[in-house]
């Protein structure tokens, strides 16, 4: 194997001393999947350890799952959040809600030649330019919109809206998108960007899995338009986390609960499963009692989870390839070490594998130590 240092940063002496740039690296703009695998489960899946790194396929992750775990699946779907317009002067808007806040009002991000005043309209149009439903500017906080329809908003996204695939994929969304941007247990309206590591899923994978014993459960978050904005501060410190929506029912707190009396294993699939269930421990057990039991919930989480970090429920984590200088790079290096991390990136790269939301996918472990 060809070695590529994509991290050029030297790690500090004290994880307490990390800052925006131990995160950075530097990744190929070929490696950047601009459409998925031709089939859901036939993604690589890089199986990184402190004994080293394996490359396998994704169904191989069956291996990595025993009876009695139970795989935390989020199962928000994604609304077609991104509206085109213009002002009543003609100039051209674009709207990217982050989420809903009613039957008729949201926060989103507005592309303009000229930033839109508080109480001026937005006219959405439709496939042939026609004017078909209104939005009121209401508040301005930093980089959000306050907005206002004059209509329900969710039909209107669904009729005239584009499903919002990242910024780094360079085309438009289309029917295909429409299909392999949603992961097949999709079910809960109100995410802007998809809980990637589940679009590796299909449903005889499931199956099988379950045919295994493993306990399949499910939350929800609804995943924000936050979740791409880059860290731009270096001092992590002062970096304030976007805002997401999580709900834990009574029966995936059961299930939960079940596998850790019995000593086996919470799974969880991607970083927003990952954050619901860490949101709601920290939370409900600061403390981090052991006799500690998940309760349902259903809050608003800012978590932060970077180095270094006491988790107190995920002990494994399947997810896909993170951006730089991201939240959720801090994260995962969080979860299994950050230079565990840094050597799982750089061999995923000499590897070839494909990063970000259409991408590839790891499986990583809890390491102690790392939190």
């Amino acid at each position: 194997m060809t070695t590529h240092n994509a991290f050029t940063h030297e790690l500090p002496d004290t994880l307490a001393a990390l800052d925006l740039s131990h995160f950075d690296y530097e990744l190929p703009d070929e490696l950047i999947a601009q459409m998925p695998a031709a089939q859901r489960t036939a993604s690589r899946l890089l199986w990184a350890s402190p004994a080293g790194c394996a490359d396998e396929t994704f169904v191989d992750v069956l291996n990595h799952l025993s009876a009695g775990d139970v795989l935390v699946m989020n199962n928000t779907k994604v609304i077609k959040a991104r509206l085109f317009g213009a002002k009543p002067s003609g100039g051209k808007v674009e709207v990217m809600f982050d989420r809903l806040t009613s039957d008729v009002s949201g926060i989103a991000q507005i592309r303009a030649s000229k930033s839109p005043a508080i109480g001026s309209q937005l006219l959405i149009h439709d496939a042939h330019g026609q004017a078909v439903f209104a939005l009121t500017v209401e508040a301005k906080n930093d980089r959000f919109y306050q907005l206002r329809a004059d209509v329900a908003l969710m039909p209107m996204l669904e009729l005239y809206g584009a499903l919002p695939l990242p910024p780094y994929i360079d085309h438009a969304a289309d029917d295909f998108d429409d299909t392999r941007y949603q992961t097949v247990f999709a079910k809960n309206e109100g995410a802007v960007a998809a809980p990637t590591a589940g679009l590796h899923f299909d449903d005889e994978l499931l199956a099988q899995i379950a045919a295994r014993g493993v306990t399949l459960a499910y939350v929800t978050l609804h995943v924000g338009a936050g979740t791409f904005l880059p860290v731009s501060t270096t001092d992590l410190d002062a970096h304030i986390m976007h805002q997401e929506w999580y709900e834990i029912d009574a029966q995936a707190a059961a299930h939960i609960n079940h596998a850790r009396t019995q000593g086996k294993r919470v799974v969880a699939v991607g970083t927003t499963s990952l954050r619901a269930l860490e949101s709601a421990a920290a939370q409900q057990n600061p403390s981090h009692d052991a006799a500690w039991q998940l309760q349902a919930a259903c809050a608003e989480t800012r978590l932060f989870i970077r180095p270094p970090y006491r988790f107190g429920l995920v002990d494994a984590l399947i997810t896909n390839f993170h951006l730089p200088q991201s939240t959720l790079l801090m994260l995962v290096s969080a979860f299994s070490g950050v230079q565990l991390i840094r050597d799982a990136y750089n061999h995923a790269i000499a590897q070839q594998y494909r990063f970000f939301s259409y991408g590839d996918a790891m499986f990583l472990t809890r390491q102690t130590g790392a939190d």
